[in-house]
């Protein structure tokens, strides 16, 4: 997995934030052993979509297909996720994969 980084342009107006993204989230959290870096990237796609969080989205999608998953496992993700996180949140989901693999294509 390449290394993550919170955003280093909020470290003018959160320092102590992007300071724990990096060393708790990304350094610590993200590197446990417990599950693959695919494993964690699915599931945290699945909690962005969920949640309709849309603005994290985009990033951890393109972090999903860098740590090895397909557009095709993340597309079915997603419309799995569209019975139990609603139908509006597949959607917003599935229109940035789609964006991503269209971009990544070109």
């Amino acid at each position: 997995m390449a290394k993550q980084s919170a955003p280093q342009e909020l470290a003018g107006i959160a320092p102590k934030l992007v300071e724990i993204t990096d060393n708790v989230l990304f350094a610590d959290v993200w590197e446990r052993p417990g599950l693959s870096p695919r494993d964690r990237s699915l599931v945290t796609v699945s909690a962005l979509a969920a949640l309709y969080r849309s603005e994290q989205l985009p990033y951890h999608l393109g972090v999903a297909l860098d740590n090895g998953l397909s557009v095709e496992e993340l597309s079915e993700a997603i419309t799995h996720l569209a019975f139990y996180a609603g139908w509006p949140n597949a959607m917003t989901a599935i229109t940035q994969l789609k964006e991503i693999a269209d971009e990544r294509s070109a």
